[in-house]
């Protein structure tokens, strides 16, 4: 089987949230989709594994955040990358409550769906669950993300418990995907310099010396080797020894 078929479907990119016992615990999704229109019904794919997966069966609600084109990364880095199980990922993050009182994450967001549980299944590695829409609203006119403009702008890979995740080595020596002529207007080409560029092992995220970390503290100019030896992939924490130079 070619793998990279896959890539060719089409996705959106959405924070899933809910509480249950006062705890507050979300994820980054790019499987949320209509299924009727009478009533409003939507459907999300969660892995069994997922520190979310239980409490939303459990708390019977979950809200979806669609996320704008133009997303804070560090957004994705959080809910996507990283376990609720060990970090409170809506520090900082701006929410709202609705209807059935599960947290909205309103950052970085064009529209919202708070959503109540009627049924779900077992599907394997993932749970289909099927709600009911009972509120709803748009935050903005921006495009919403969609999973195409995220590989190709951030370069980015999908997180091991996402329904895309395929492991390297099935994918193989896949070639480059297209890149939209609309990122290469926004996206500035990299150029190595002596030290190179150093992609993420996990998350993918490339580090290059010319942009630096300056969010971090790490001007531009800096080699990977110069980085202290505590830095940590701004998306998804990763340490220092689990980037490969590209």
């Amino acid at each position: 089987m070619n793998y990279s078929a896959f890539h060719k479907l089409s996705y959106g990119l959405y924070v899933i949230a809910t509480e249950l016992n006062g705890e507050k615990v979300g994820y980054i999704a790019n499987t949320a989709f209509q299924i009727t229109a009478e009533p409003s019904k939507i459907a999300i794919s969660c892995h069994k594994q997922n520190h979310s997966a239980q409490k939303i069966i459990d708390s019977k609600k979950f809200s979806i955040s669609v996320l704008k084109k133009e997303v804070d990364t560090s957004l994705i880095g959080k809910f996507g990358f990283m376990s609720g199980a060990d970090i409170d990922k809506f520090q900082g993050v701006e929410t709202i409550v609705a209807k059935t009182g599960a947290p909205i994450v309103v950052d970085s967001s064009v529209a919202w769906f708070d959503c109540k549980v009627l049924d779900y299944s077992d599907v394997g590695s993932h749970y289909l669950i099927i709600a009911e829409v009972v509120d709803g609203d748009k935050l903005s006119d921006e495009e919403p993300l969609t999973y195409a403009y995220y590989h190709a702008k951030y370069k980015m890979l999908s997180p091991k418990n996402a329904p895309t995740y395929i492991e390297k080595e099935k994918l193989g020596d896949e070639p480059e995907p297209v890149v939209y002529e609309e990122i290469n207007e926004e996206v500035s080409v990299h150029t190595s310099g002596d030290d190179g560029i150093f992609s993420c092992n996990i998350c993918g995220y490339q580090y290059d010396p010319e942009e630096g970390d300056p969010a971090l503290g790490i001007p531009p100019g800096t080699p990977f080797e110069d980085l202290p030896d505590d830095w940590k992939c701004p998306l998804c924490n990763a340490s220092k020894e689990d980037f490969t130079k590209v």
